[in-house]
């Protein structure tokens, strides 16, 4: 196995942003730096079939990174010549590692046999490993979760990555048919990091540093793994670094938030976008960072009606620097019982994961 990047503060556990299709893109990336980058960066995956060329906006998520912050380069398909081929195309540029997607829970990416599909099929996982594991000549990492519809095949893929000499395992400790749905099965990823002979990054529901704490003292992870929870609160990295070294924790104000709406406004906008189209990108980030703004999600329901763009910033103001509003705390974790997106989440509800991982 390759040694990994060296951490922001030597000898901490590892942070990640995980790698989210349509949002991790450069200027998102940027964003996150701006408010403290993690260690690693994952880039949205590259497509890989037979007419599959490098997507040139996920690309200058790699060749116009600005955070100083390693970047691994993440691959979703099952086709071996293909793969290997796209490996050859990334070679010349300055990846921190190749990532294969065996986690992506969408039914129109599960049902093509690749992302979360390829939990189906261990015999395929170990031919993709094999043909990867050839062809990356640096590091070669995966993120996956437990299963698909069972964990059935969860100690088999585990086998697979310390045959394989995988560099990196980030595990979401859900199955893919649970989606975000359920809690997070903890013990699952302790197996993992048990069990694999390479660093193990816990993924799922890391939601605040006290959590990532917690989470790495349950399961004796070497760092964390990120995504939903730092497009709510861009400054969870930072947080985390702070936490364990036991040093004052930096606490966002609202008029922080209000900052961050602009730097995101930004960040989803592109020349020729449509309002609507960008006003759908700014509501699909808007519904994480509402989690944190007001304990009865005012916030939240009066933003989803908002018809323009100006409405939609105006909104903000509301509820993030008038009326005194700026000086007021933005929640460490998201109120109880608020939910992003109701039809594909559960209602947070403080002290019962904690609660579950101490007990």
């Amino acid at each position: 196995m390759k040694a990994l990047p060296e951490t922001i503060i030597p000898g901490q556990p590892i942070t990640a942003l995980a790698p989210m299709q349509d949002v991790t893109t450069l200027p998102f990336m940027r964003v996150i730096g701006q408010c403290g980058a993690p260690d690693f960066f994952f880039t949205e995956y590259f497509r890989v079939h037979s007419t599959s060329t490098l997507e040139t906006h996920i690309l200058s998520s790699i060749t116009d990174h600005s955070t100083g912050r390693p970047v691994f380069a993440q691959l979703i398909g099952e086709s071996l010549p293909d793969l290997e081929r796209t490996v050859a195309l990334l070679k010349p540029y300055p990846t921190a590692g190749i990532d294969l997607n065996m986690g992506c829970p969408a039914p129109k990416v599960y049902k093509k046999n690749v992302g979360g599909g390829l939990m189906r099929d261990p015999d395929k996982v170990e031919g993709i490993f094999e043909c990867l594991r050839n062809a990356v000549e640096g590091r070669f990492t995966v993120k996956m979760r437990i299963g698909f519809d069972s964990t059935e095949h969860y100690e088999r893929i585990l086998d697979l990555v310390n045959q394989y000499e995988i560099d990196l395992l980030s595990v979401h400790g859900r199955t893919v048919k649970e989606g975000y749905r359920s809690e997070v099965h903890y013990d699952f990823i302790k197996v993992a990091a048990d069990q694999c002979h390479c660093p193990v990054l816990a993924n799922g529901n890391i939601l605040s540093a006290e959590k990532a704490a917690d989470v790495l003292n349950y399961t004796g992870c070497a760092g964390v793994m990120i995504g939903r929870h730092a497009i709510r609160n861009p400054w969870i990295f930072r947080q985390i670094r702070e936490y364990l070294s036991g040093v004052a924790m930096f606490v966002p104000e609202l008029q922080d938030v209000r900052i961050y709406v602009d730097w995101i406004f930004d960040a989803t906008n592109e020349p020729d976008l449509s309002e609507s189209r960008h006003l759908g990108r700014m509501k699909k980030l808007l519904n994480f960072v509402g989690l944190g703004v007001d304990p009865e999600g005012e916030f939240l329901r009066t933003m989803r009606r908002a018809k323009t763009r100006q409405e939609l910033l105006s909104i903000c103001d509301t509820y993030m620097v008038d009326d005194s509003q700026a000086s007021q705390p933005f929640a460490l974790e998201p109120y109880d019982g608020l939910v992003a997106r109701p039809n594909c989440e559960v209602p947070h509800q403080p002290g019962t994961l904690r609660a579950a991982l101490l007990g």
